[in-house]
Order: structure tokens, then C-alpha cells, then sequence
């Protein structure tokens, strides 16, 4: 398939105009025109683009790309070697933020809440960001949070009563932690999201609100591999998804 072809179809398929976001989103940098193959990853950082090159991929579609808001403006140092890798080796960059993060089937909330069992019921938050549902088996918070371990493999770091019963619950993938307030206020049992800071403690001892810090990673790998699926399915081109470890 064409690269505009390409373009217009994911920035429609995901609303990009909805968004106020931190970056741009779509396509970042130009390849060539053709696209057979696709990689998908979560961050274009210089190990994925190695990996794309290895595959051959004419395109690479990523959560997080370049070019965000208040960064240095200037192509030099570990930008300047991104970049050059992929104008070098004509391969497309497309990269989607806030609008991968809402879609509502292939979004990194639905996918993970798929993923974890949970059952959505609302949206609540800035540009309807956060996802609220209940767990289809009611279940301790220690349990929930063995769970997730096993999905995720990763352990998350979970502050509240273990034997707490968990039912209700929100969640935000990512680094999401400053909407734990608006979380608490959707009278939820715990919240879930990638990251967690200091004062987040303090809400969840406070509130009774359990919160889990799951990995920013570890909750942002399944949009963009059911989007790069997707786009193979469609199109009929190849998709792989490559997993960059990353402990954060």
C-alpha cells in the first residue's frame, strides 16, 4: 500500500483532530512511498528502529514518537541518530499519542482492560481519557494485583489493603497518576494506571482507594500491536511487533 494511503486511513481511523496533545500525531517522519511491511513498538527509541531495519520494515508505527512540547528543538545528539537512521534507510515513522491511548477498540485502556478482564462501563476525564468498569469476578485487591503480575509479567506496586474486595475500578494507562483525584471521585475500589508519584501514597491511604502502578510500559504494549494487526488485516501487509524491554 501507498504511505498516504496509509496516513489517511490511521488518522481517521483514530480521530487525531480530537486530541489536544503534547506531540504530533500521525505521520513524523517520511520513508518511502510503498509500504509491505510494518513494525509496531512502543517507543521509537534507537533499539526499535535497529530491530524495524533488521525486519525491513518500510514503516514504524509507535505510542510514543518525537517532537514533544517543550523539548529541545534542535536535531543533534540521540535525536539526530533516530532520525538519521530513518531518513537514511527511507522508512516512515507514525506515531500516535492521546488519540491510541481513547480509541475504543484499539486504545491501550481497552486493550490492557481487555486484556486484565475488566468490563467497561464510562469514560470520565480530560478528553474522555479514563476508562471506569468493574472486574468481571469480584476479587482481593493481593489477588487482582497477582493477576496482573501474571499477565503483564511484571509486579506491580499496588498501595492499599490486600484484603481489600476490589469490584469497581478505573483505569489510565501510562503516566496517569495525576488523575488518581478524579478517580477517586467515580467511587471506585482502585486505580490503575502506569506510574506513581509521591503524593499518590497519601490519596490512596486517605481515600481508601487502592492505587496499582502497573509499568508505563507494561500498560502500553497491546494498542499499538492490535493497531499494527489491524492495518495488516486490512491491507494486507506484514506486521510484527517488537518489545524493547523497558523495567519502568
Amino acid at each position: 500500500m501507498y504511505r498516504d494511503e496509509l496516513e489517511n486511513h490511521l488518522n481517521q481511523l483514530l480521530d487525531i483532530p480530537r486530541f489536544q496533545d503534547y506531540c504530533p500525531n500521525g505521520l513524523q517522519v517520511e520513508g518511502r512511498c510503498e509500504i509491505h511491511t510494518v513494525v509496531s513498538g512502543v517507543t521509537a527509541s534507537l533499539d526499535l528502529l535497529q530491530a524495524a531495519l533488521e525486519a525491513k520494515a518500510d514503516a514504524v508505527l509507535v505510542h510514543h514518537g518525537y517532537f514533544w512540547r517543550g523539548e529541545d528543538m534542535r536535531i543533534t545528539g540521540i535525536k539526530k541518530r533516530r532520525i538519521a537512521l530513518l531518513m537514511n534507510h527511507q522508512i516512515n515513522l507514525f506515531a500516535y499519542h492521546l488519540p491510541l491511548d481513547a480509541h475504543s477498540q484499539f486504545g491501550n485502556n481497552a486493550q490492557l482492560g481487555k486484556k486484565l478482564g475488566f468490563v467497561e462501563n464510562g469514560r470520565f476525564g480530560g478528553q474522555d481519557i479514563m476508562m471506569q468498569g468493574e472486574l468481571k469476578v469480584s476479587m482481593s485487591l493481593a489477588a487482582l494485583g497477582d493477576q496482573i503480575s501474571q499477565t503483564l509479567l511484571r509486579r506491580p506496586m499496588i498501595i492499599g489493603d490486600p484484603d481489600k474486595t476490589i469490584q469497581r475500578i478505573a483505569w489510565c494507562t501510562g503516566s496517569a497518576q495525576n488523575y488518581f483525584d478524579a478517580a477517586i471521585l467515580q467511587n471506585v475500589d482502585a486505580y490503575l494506571t502506569g506510574e506513581i508519584s509521591e503524593q499518590n501514597v497519601h490519596a490512596a491511604r486517605e481515600s481508601g482507594v487502592a492505587f496499582i502502578a502497573a509499568g508505563h510500559h507494561a500498560t502500553e504494549r497491546y494498542g499499538v500491536q492490535a493497531l499494527g494487526n489491524h492495518i495488516a488485516q486490512e491491507f494486507g501487509i506484514q506486521h510484527q511487533f517488537i518489545d524493547i524491554e523497558n523495567p519502568v
